[in-house]
């Protein structure tokens, strides 16, 4: 069951006022993956495969979510407060023994007492390619046959290892089968269990305990998909459309295939939406950047975090974009640009850097070996090449000759530089903050400016230069 492409999964599900939530297991400590890191904070494309869960849960329209956390539970809450907040919090839980998935969820029983007469996801946080697609159609096929449990599944080639989905004459779910309990005949089955479900939030309620979910008498754990065969009649499986919801990783080697994986898609789709991509190699797209049309991708060139690139822009090679947002026809040469934007029609590069907090542009040059961190650049400015400007504010059509330094730090305090519209600054001037160059002003080359200039003034801060006849010769001996 789908719905129209024109109406978001979010949409949908508002204008129906659906009572959804989202319950997401991330207390595993993966220790197969020889990290120091929870399993479910391990990246793909710099992302952990918690925030794929979250966001891929959330545009679906499911914002209330409580995350399940184990080891090393703190760097988990602490990545939830920085990236998830205000109304996108995530609330949590502590399972403090690794008992199994069903004894995850009853840690978040008086979660599910709060959205009584309502739905639940539960999902996997280090399963990062389950989709918002398949996660809304497998809620409104949840809702519209009225069952009290619906498992996500999907078609694998190879399900070795994974629990099967037996259905009955009729296609409904039978009951799940793991793969070392499975007969031949269960283990031709291509369809298999992708760990993701949607109850109906009072009928788990009704035999999330112990009494109903037995302790295994191998593993001592409790297992969720027991619930399914609890809930009998009322089960039922919804085939995913792709088969990489179930995908996971639980050592290095596969974590490097759904990198792999993530980045072959990310970089197809764009391709297709009219990135020109010539030569893919070392080209890394996060799932968070958006690239318009027209623009070039070269090789080495990676975009990671909340990237925005704007239309006809030309990226790398060997280019670093981090948090920020590139306009139209903006060229970036062999740069790294961190939390910063860059507007319409700037050149920046080769070899040089553009740090957190800058506004640049547009139609700024910034050539080689160039330095700029937390200053506004106004239109038309140039800074041509070996040249640190830091805390900032440089008016329209400004340029600044080589060598060039702000001195914006005493060793205690940063202090800010301001240079007026139309200013020239010299050769190997230092501008020895706070100072202010006036419109139009001039500062000589070689000056060590440390007042202000007035506007169409000329600053000269440097020693007169007095010659010592034949003193080369005496030092020589001769």
């Amino acid at each position: 069951m789908s719905f129209n492409n024109n109406t978001t999964f979010a949409e949908r599900i508002y204008s129906e006022k659906q009572n959804v939530c989202a319950i997401i297991l991330a207390a595993g400590e993966g220790k197969r993956m020889k990290s120091n890191k929870p399993k479910a904070m391990m990246e793909v494309l710099f992302k952990p495969m918690l925030g794929w869960v979250i966001d891929a849960v959330r545009n679906a329209g499911v914002n209330d979510i409580c995350v399940v956390t184990g080891h090393l539970e703190e760097m988990i809450k602490d990545y939830l407060s920085k990236n998830y907040t205000g109304e996108k919090s995530c609330s949590t839980v502590t399972q403090t023994e690794r008992r199994g998935t069903g004894h995850a969820v009853m840690m978040a029983k008086d979660f599910l007492e709060a959205h009584k007469d309502g739905s639940v996801l539960i999902l996997n946080g280090d399963a990062p390619f389950m989709d918002s697609k398949n996660i809304a159609n497998s809620y409104f096929f949840h809702s519209a046959q009225r069952n009290c449990v619906t498992v996500i599944s999907a078609m694998l080639e190879d399900a070795s290892g994974y629990g099967r989905i037996i259905r009955d004459a009729d296609g409904r779910l039978l009951s799940i089968v793991e793969h070392k309990e499975a007969t031949l005949d269960q283990l031709a089955v291509k369809e298999v269990n992708s760990g993701a479900y949607w109850f109906n939030v009072n009928a788990l309620l009704s035999v999330l305990d112990t009494e109903h979910i037995k302790c295994s008498s191998v593993t001592g754990e409790y297992y969720l998909p027991d619930t399914v065969k609890l809930l009998g009649d009322a089960a039922d499986a919804y085939t995913a459309d792709s088969s990489s919801v179930v995908m996971g990783a639980n050592d290095p080697v596969q974590l490097n295939e759904l990198n792999h994986i993530a980045r072959i898609g990310i970089l197809g789709g764009m391709i297709a939406d009219g990135v020109s991509i010539p030569c893919s190699d070392g080209v890394i797209i996060g799932p968070d950047a958006v690239v318009g049309s027209g623009t070039v991708v070269l090789p080495g060139t990676i975009l990671r975090g909340r990237v925005s690139v704007g239309n006809n822009c030309t990226l790398g090679p060997n280019s670093l974009i981090e948090n920020s947002i590139i306009h139209d026809n903006v060229i970036i040469n062999s740069s790294q640009i961190k939390q910063s934007e860059i507007l319409e029609g700037t050149d920046i590069g080769p070899f040089s850097q553009v740090r957190p907090n800058c506004k640049i542009g547009p139609k700024v040059h910034i050539g080689d070996f160039v330095e700029v961190k937390n200053s506004v650049l106004d239109e038309g400015t140039k800074v041509a090449h070996l040249t640190y400007v830091g805390d900032s504010d440089i008016g329209k059509r400004v340029n600044f000759g080589c060598g060039c330094v702000t001195v914006n730090y005493d060793g205690q305090h940063k202090a800010r530089c301001k240079v007026g519209d139309n200013a020239f600054i010299g050769c190997n001037t230092n501008l020895v903050a706070p100072v202010q160059i006036g419109d139009g002003a001039y500062t000589a080359a070689g000056s060590t400016i440390t007042g202000d200039v007035p506007s169409d003034s000329l600053g000269i801060a440097r020693a007169r230069q007095v010659n010592k006849d034949g003193w080369a010769a005496t030092k020589r001996g001769k």
